[in-house]
């Protein structure tokens, strides 16, 4: 099961395997605070496509296309995670403040529908 949870939510035991899904590391949040199992900087956007998207939703679908194609290249990195997923509980965490256009939201849909 994989889940998607905002890095200043509570922490909670349901989580089960925190990873933080971010290039940068959430602001004003210790590691003690955040919980975080595991750090996958490799799933999450080049810094090209991030500045690019800007959290911007009208730019959303092109995201999806462009991360999906990164995304593709990490093969190994995406297959670990969904057996890890298909084993335990996994949540996602990100720090972008849009529920629905963050990359997390991005590589649970891409982890599922591979």
């Amino acid at each position: 099961m994989i889940k998607i949870k905002r890095a200043y939510e509570p922490v909670e035991k349901s989580d089960g395997v925190r990873i933080l899904v971010d290039r940068l590391w959430p602001r004003g949040k210790s590691k003690h605070e955040l919980a975080i199992d595991e750090w996958l900087k490799e799933v999450s956007p080049s810094t090209e496509l991030r500045k690019w998207f800007s959290h911007k939703p009208d730019r959303w679908h092109e995201f999806l296309e462009k991360y999906f194609e990164e995304l593709d290249k990490l093969e190994d990195i995406c297959a670990q995670l969904r057996t890890k997923a298909k084993r335990q509980s996994v949540t996602l965490v990100y720090a972008a403040k849009d529920s629905k256009h963050n990359n997390a939201v991005a590589l649970k849909q891409y982890l599922e529908r591979h």
